[in-house]
């Protein structure tokens, strides 16, 4: 309920009616079927206007959403690659299908391939991985920042192309859409944990020693079947 009298009126067309008394107001807005509103409560007198608060509220509540949407689309998110180059290209896959969903909700994402002991003369391993995995997801994002260095590692980012995701989007099923916003949901918890995890890595675990030499894993010898891409790895690296 409005106290204070008189304020300044503005009709339902957004014509400025003056200074009149509140309930000389409130008639005009039966009149109209409307609903009479207080938008500027701090200034003397009070700026109220002619309207449907009901449409009024749904507005502010369609544009309180689109911000949020808005706000979310500019996260970045990180992709790594591993803690070496000698990553299975199945995970290299299983990376870029995360990448791939968070460029369709519209989140950048930052793709890291990091390097360990001499990995780091060989640095266009890490960097032709990353250039496949920008051609291979450019049916829908765009390169935004180019190869760059920190440290042992190279990072690029990709953002969404509004308009070829718009067009995936159109393919795809309403079954389809809701599938991936559940996908989403469940991706958002696993990757937050994953780099938690990844983050409480000792990061000097399998890297050269002070003295040149290599720290060793204790347990018994991996008996698994050679990865071709660790062996050819190893091959450049003279192991």
């Amino acid at each position: 309920m409005i106290r204070i009298s008189p304020i300044r009126l503005i009709g339902p067309d957004n014509e400025q009616i003056g200074v009149i008394e509140t309930a000389e107001a409130l008639k005009m807005a039966q009149e109209h079927g409307l609903d009479l509103v207080e938008i500027s409560p701090d200034v003397r007198p009070p700026v109220c206007k002619i309207m449907d608060y009901g449409k009024y509220k749904y507005d502010q509540s369609k544009k309180q959403q689109k911000n949020r949407a808005s706000s979310k689309a500019t996260e970045l998110k990180e992709i790594r690659l591993g803690r070496s180059v000698k990553i299975d290209p199945h995970d290299v896959q299983i990376r870029v299908d995360q990448a791939r969903r968070f460029l369709m909700a519209g989140h950048k994402v930052q793709i890291t391939q990091r390097f360990r002991g001499r990995e780091m003369a060989h640095k266009e391993l890490g960097l032709e991985r990353l250039a496949s995995i920008c051609e291979e997801l450019s049916d829908i994002a765009k390169i935004e920042v180019p190869p760059r260095w920190m440290g042992r590692q190279a990072s690029i980012i990709v953002a969404p192309d509004k308009q070829k995701v718009d067009a995936a989007k159109r393919k795809m099923t309403r079954e389809q859409l809701q599938k991936e916003e559940e996908e989403l949901r469940r991706l958002e918890e696993q990757h937050a944990a994953e780099l938690e995890a990844d983050d409480a890595i000792d990061d000097d675990d399998d890297c050269e020693s002070d003295d040149g030499k290599k720290k060793k894993r204790g347990g018994p010898a991996d008996e698994r079947a050679v990865n071709p891409v660790d062996a050819e790895i190893a091959d450049l690296l003279g192991e």
